[in-house]
């Protein structure tokens, strides 16, 4: 009998029609029903469409459902694939607005810092609400979650919500093809390879581990050299990194280790390299998004679902994906459910509680490390001790993460705002009352998307009046921030239409050139 997999914000274009395409390049599951669930009927139906074509393309036996029931789509589940962005664009367009007018300027803005944490607060109600339901209606299924603010996602679903939980993350898998292409260029020039030759990420064994976001290459290794001494003047020597991954390098440089995580990522994540405006800029590179623009996220995400929703007929039109284990993605999810139902070993980097894993973080708490699935499920190593600054980097943001799933779960305002100062860039840009302001500020502002907040929204709004009153309000910034471009219209979208499909379609936004 075939698997049946509840996909949970299968709205999103890029996770939901991707993931289903790798899972369906598994002979295996080719019998699978996807149930597709979603909060909006429009976007839902849109993505189900699509589906429905490309399974019907293929001949497979796979069967797709669509319903915005959360309870019915998981009822009866194997697998819970998790893609939701609670409050959508609308709310993601505070997350970067508002802490900007206090000074806070983010790239990104979905795993810590003030966009991260707000994030979070509006994504853990929505999980718990998943793992309910999952409890009720399709006890033993597996929890596979892509939704950011990863660590604190996972960690309120396996703490408070009861689910065993994984987290999936296509950070480790982007820095390896870096780490493979340095490696090229450097034996290129040694004359260790011929000047045409390739090395690849099957030629480098790596092994990474520390937080979401903030996970470190503690391992690298290619024909049995040990790389990580060399890995610092490999970047700086590479034709193009030393102008796209500046923060990335220069961490490089004082850890000593390299950072999965994308340029624009790690410098929100870290109190150095945001925390002037004027410095902004020569850290950052403006050739994509994910090297550091302010906003570049939800800019690309604004135009992903804009172009989407302009360019659908077209969508309908093209010809569909013929689906093939040789065009598969590097999403961990199709993966591990095959590694499950086959027995085939797959091994990859998860986010999981730290059991002891990594020995100089706080047992509880969510980290990534490397592990290995089959059918017996999923084992994972001890890593052991982190290199300490590295250790200190990931320690203050899960004390972070900590205070803000506390503060989701239980509605604590006090404890948000103390979350938020203990941010490494808020408490390097703000002072206590700015945080407090802010905070406050952010609370009205996403009211909606806060139920746990009813009875301390009116308090907040009311601070906030009261400081304007009195003369206490803290200076706001004006304008943009560092790095902001404009969002495109459909119409300058469409003056590249191929490459802004590719765009709207990829999960990995980040790896699509702009």
């Amino acid at each position: 009998m075939g698997r049946r997999i509840a996909m949970i914000g299968a709205g999103s274009i890029g996770f939901t029609r991707r993931l289903m395409q790798d899972i369906l390049s598994v002979p295996e599951l080719g019998d699978t029903t996807f149930a597709l669930c979603d909060i909006s009927e429009q976007n839902l139906e849109m993505v189900a469409a699509l589906c429905r074509r490309d399974v019907a393309y293929n001949q497979l036996p796979a069967r797709i459902e669509a319903t915005t029931d959360q309870r019915r789509a998981i009822a009866g589940a194997d697998y819970v694939i998790c893609t939701i962005r609670q409050g959508g664009l609308a709310a993601f367009q505070h997350d970067i607005d508002i802490p900007l007018r206090y000074g806070i300027d983010q790239c990104v803005g979905d795993t810590i810092c003030a966009g991260g944490i707000m994030y979070g607060q509006r994504s853990i109600p929505a999980m718990l609400a998943i793992c309910a339901d999952m409890r009720r209606e399709a006890p033993g299924a597996r929890l596979l979650n892509y939704s950011n603010p990863m660590a604190m996602n996972v960690w309120a679903c396996e703490q408070f919500g009861g689910i065993a939980t994984i987290g999936l993350c296509h950070g480790v898998q982007g820095a390896h093809q870096q780490i493979a292409s340095v490696i090229e260029h450097w034996a290129r020039r040694s004359g260790q390879i011929a000047a045409d030759a390739r090395v690849t990420t099957d030629d480098v064994t790596v092994s990474a581990a520390g937080i979401n976001h903030q996970t470190w290459f503690i391992q690298v290794r290619w024909r049995d050299q040990d790389m990580i001494p060399l890995l610092g003047e490999l970047f700086a020597a590479h034709p193009t990194y030393p102008t796209t991954e500046k923060v990335r390098i220069d961490v490089l440089r004082r850890f000593g280790y390299y950072s999965t995580e994308s340029n624009g990522h790690l410098s929100e994540y870290l109190p150095w390299y945001r925390k002037r405006a004027a410095d902004i800029p020569r850290w950052i590179d403006l050739s994509n998004w994910i090297h550091g623009e302010t906003g570049g996220y939800l800019r690309v995400c604004s135009e992903s679902r804009r172009w989407f929703e302009t360019d659908y007929p077209n969508w309908l039109r093209e010809q569909p994906p013929r689906f093939d284990p040789a065009t598969r993605s590097h999403e961990h999810g199709s993966y591990i459910i095959e590694a499950l139902e086959t027995g085939r070993v797959y091994r990859g980097h998860f986010n999981v509680i730290n059991r002891g894993h990594i020995t100089n973080l706080p047992d509880g708490c969510v980290i990534e490390i490397p592990g290995y699935v089959d059918r017996s499920g999923v084992q994972l190593p001890v890593i052991g001790r982190l290199p300490l600054a590295c250790a200190a980097t990931c320690a203050a943001s899960v004390r972070v993460q900590e205070l803000a799933v506390e503060a989701a779960v239980h509605g604590d305002v006090q404890l948000l705002k103390q979350a938020m100062l203990h941010d490494p860039l808020v408490g390097a840009v703000c002072d206590p009352e700015e945080v407090w302001q802010m905070t406050d500020e952010l609370l009205v502002a996403q009211a909606a998307w806060l139920p746990q907040y009813a009875d301390a929204l009116a308090g907040a709004a009311a601070r906030l009046t009261q400081a304007t009153a009195d003369g206490t309000r803290v200076a706001l910034r004006e304008g943009a921030g560092a790095a902001r471009l404009t969002t495109r219209s459909a119409e300058q979208l469409a003056a590249d239409a191929a490459r802004t499909r590719r765009l709207a379609g990829s999960p990995d936004r980040g790896r699509v050139a702009e």
